[in-house]
């Protein structure tokens, strides 16, 4: 019984580290998503908004806006679609969803660093988001920092 408690402390305790992802993760989320929009049409921003595991993992998640900063599909909330975030600032006053919205008409894609709620921990985190314009959207998702 001992052994068994003690594995049970060990699997809660290592638990969170399996649920961190990276970068290139983020990245391959947004090819992903952009691809299945253009195979399937606008029914891929339900399925981001309502978790589809092909487009959240671990505390990882799509995001999609519009060319104003509206969010169109959420896959770690689904009460941002809708709204207009375009000034939305992180905690340190950066406003993300504008700059981003700027380097994707200017560039079409990129990198972007803030500050967001980790959605497995409710922790405000260091994030590095890739994002990409594809058409009139810009679709999303982020590596928190830990």
């Amino acid at each position: 019984m001992r052994n068994v408690r003690c594995i049970a402390l060990l699997l809660a305790v290592s638990a969170p580290l399996f649920a961190i992802g990276t970068k290139e993760q983020a990245k391959a989320l947004v090819k992903t998503a952009i691809a299945d929009f253009k195979a399937e049409g606008p029914g891929v921003l339900a399925k981001v908004t309502g978790k589809d595991p092909k487009y959240v993992h671990d505390d990882l998640y799509v995001m999609v806006y519009d060319m104003n900063g509206k969010c169109v599909a959420h896959g770690a909330n689904p009460k941002m679609v809708g709204k207009d975030l375009i000034d939305l600032q992180d905690p340190d006053g950066k406003a993300f969803v504008k700059e981003r919205v700027e380097i994707a008409k200017n560039k079409g894609s990129g990198w972007q660093d803030y500050k967001f709620t980790n959605p497995t921990d409710k922790k405000i985190e260091a994030k590095t988001a890739y994002f990409e314009r594809s058409g009139d959207y810009i679709f999303a998702c982020g590596a928190y920092s830990k």
